[in-house]
């Protein structure tokens, strides 16, 4: 009888447990459903503008990605309607979306990005934005040079990338350039940040002019300022000596930068210390300090502690140094975003603010500006006339370098990252040797490879290097132009500096003389008209002609070059105010005279090289002295005609 029961039992079990399973089952699959997706926002950032939104001031609203995601970002109103909506994905990376209300009205917004592709709890992203009905007071100044409300990290990095983009964006055949920065962060249709903190900041129409060196510092830390985040700069050498520069001192808006005593101080604290009180204090006989205000005192702290306080030589610091406002990244498209610097080997720094891709119509482009000594602010692209690239330990360490992230620590103060520390952060970790390791070559096929990663037509390659020289020789007009004006107005000689001191001085010479310019310009007319041959030298980076030799396709490019040179045009003003206009081709024939044709002290004909008796020349009424033109000819003319600058020391 046993084995019947236990038969009996079992039958009896088994329905009951298939019901428990099922009941568990079921409550794990609804636990599961209440549990939200696990969404990847690496880099997901939302910035609204103003920083109090209110009814009175347009509504800006910026949202940027990491990832080349389509979507689009919609403006909700308090009602529930769709305001405004975009699917102009723009950047890469980061990638950003940007939309604007001109007049708000008070309530909750809401900012909507829909990415195409999420999974279905990650497709929408939503934040509130509450418009007030008056206008919010602003913040107020603290014992820093601005109050601290946020962190760097790969959101915010993601933001002022794309706000760079915006602020300089233009299509690609818009020859950009002003007088000064002050133009473009006082354009409300460029700058979204645009009285961000609603103090009428940017309505102060204060004089900002940077220049090369100080172009990346005042845009950074104008970013900072708007957003509460750190900031800092260092002491730098210029280096000399066969050794880059190096950085002693580190200053930053929490632990500011003494400042400096004038020389008429520095004799009056003499005096006090030797007739009247050994131990007088010469604090009182320093420059004038920070002024009291948000506003004033971040104008000062950008016109002159920072002006004062950078030069060129801080991005020519050694890449693997720890002690540096830079540090090197590697030479990919992830890397080499809005914000990257590029600092030549011989003291210029340029700030990419832009990457156009690649199209079956034309090659990729990278888009930077620069800060000229007058205080002109252009983009331009680049290319090997505008980009210097060398390998010499004398001169430091060259190439695309990000700002060395800012940490706040727990007791207030700030702290820069170590290289090792950003090449292991989760929100950097692009540290890299990798341009120290390379040679000339091998960088400029490096960077075609990243602009442009399918062949290109070398026809349609050549002639955007044709485009990028015309806008080299155009940027060049403008600042002999500004040099002719100069001298009508001034009967005096200017000094010939001594030695490399030509390349890198103060005063008349350094903003009106064009020697380090036309260096460059001597290196990219070299680079167009040896174009031909380096299509036959690397034929496996372009799409060459079917059936075509690598020496057939090089004549044809020659006569291409040709016709394509003599079509370009440009003028220039003679000393008398008439123009004179010249093609690109009749600039390349006096490519050797232009080796002798920086010198601020002659006429504007001579400075582009027009022949001596010429019809051209007729005008001109001025030379440099015959001194001057004998030193540069015996001393500094190798340094052009061997297209290098010397190192210091």
């Amino acid at each position: 009888m046993l084995p019947v029961r236990l038969s009996s039992v079992r039958a009896a079990i088994t329905p009951f447990l298939i019901a428990c399973a099922l009941v568990i089952v079921l409550q794990m699959q609804a636990r599961a459903e209440d549990v939200a997706p696990v969404c990847d926002e690496y880099g997901l950032a939302l910035l609204s503008t103003p920083h109090a939104p209110w009814k009175g001031a347009p509504l800006r609203v910026i949202f940027a990605t990491e990832k080349p995601q389509d979507g689009a970002l919609a403006l909700i109103t308090p009602s529930g309607k769709v305001a405004a909506q975009t699917s102009d994905r723009q950047g890469g990376p980061p990638y950003f979306w940007h939309a604007e209300i001109a007049s708000p009205e008070a309530g909750t917004w809401q900012a909507k990005l829909t990415r195409e592709g999420a999974a279905p709890g990650c497709r929408d992203v939503t934040r509130d934005i509450v418009v007030a009905r008056k206008k919010p007071r602003g913040p107020g100044s603290s014992k820093a040079v601005w109050p601290l409300r946020d962190k760097w990290n790969r959101g915010n990095e993601n933001l002022y990338a794309a706000w760079l983009q915006i602020l300089f964006d233009a299509p690609l055949d818009e020859d950009l350039s002003w007088k000064a920065l002050g133009e473009v962060l006082h354009d409300d249709s460029r700058n979204v940040l645009f009285n961000h903190l609603g103090l009428r900041e940017d309505q102060t129409r204060a004089t900002i002019r940077p220049d090369c060196a100080d172009l990346p510092y005042f845009l950074r830390a104008y970013y900072a300022f708007k957003m509460g985040l750190p900031f800092g700069y260092a002491n730098c050498t210029r280096g000399g000596g066969g050794k880059p520069p190096r950085c002693t001192k580190w200053w930053n808006v929490v632990k500011e930068e003494p400042a400096p005593m004038t020389k008429a101080a520095r004799r009056k604290s003499r005096a006090n210390s030797l007739f009247r009180n050994a131990s007088a204090s010469p604090a009182r006989y320093r420059t004038p300090a920070r002024p009291k205000g948000l506003v004033p005192g971040f104008q000062h702290y950008l016109r002159r502690t920072i002006a004062d306080g950078v030069h060129s030589g801080n991005g020519r610091t050694a890449n693997d140094d720890d002690d540096t406002d830079f540090y090197p990244v590697p030479l990919t498209r992830e890397a080499l975003r809005p914000g990257t610097i590029y600092a030549d080997p011989y003291g210029h720094i340029l700030m990419l603010v832009k990457r156009v891709p690649q199209t079956d119509e034309g090659a990729g482009v990278f888009l930077a500006v620069d800060g000229q000594p007058d205080g002109t602010v252009a983009r331009k692209r680049f290319w090997r006339g505008n980009f210097l690239f060398a390998q010499d330990p004398a001169l430091g360490g060259p190439g695309f370098k990000r700002i060395r992230p800012i940490e706040r620590k727990a007791n207030g103060t700030l702290r820069r990252l170590t290289n090792a520390q950003i090449a292991e952060h989760p929100d950097y970790g692009d540290f890299s040797l990798q341009q120290s390791t390379i040679g000339v070559e091998a960088f400029y096929d490096r960077m075609d490879d990243v602009m442009s990663p399918e062949p290109l037509d070398p026809f349609k390659a050549m002639t955007a290097a044709v485009t990028a020289l015309e806008e080299q020789v155009n940027a060049r007009v403008n600042s002999v132009e500004n040099g002719r004006k100069f001298l009508a107005s001034n009967r005096g000689t200017v000094a010939l500096p001594k030695g490399a001191s030509i390349f890198e001085t103060s005063g008349p010479w350094e903003n009106f003389a064009t020697p380090s310019r036309d260096v460059r310009l001597l290196i990219a007319m070299d680079v167009v008209r040896n174009f031909p041959d380096r299509v036959a030298r690397r034929p496996e980076r372009y799409a060459m002609p079917a059936g075509k030799s690598p020496e057939e396709v090089r004549k044809e490019l020659e006569e291409t070059l040709l016709s394509e040179l003599s079509a370009r045009k440009f003028s220039y003003k003679r000393s008398d105010g008439s123009s004179w206009t010249l093609s690109l081709d009749d600039l390349l024939v006096r490519i050797t005279d232009l080796e002798m044709a920086y010198n601020i002290n002659d006429c504007a004909e001579m400075r582009w090289g027009a022949l001596e008796g010429s019809e051209e020349a007729s005008t001109c009424k001025r030379r440099a002295p015959s001194t001057q033109r004998r030193k540069m000819a015996s001393d500094y003319r190798t340094w052009f005609s061997e297209r290098r600058r010397p190192p210091r020391g």
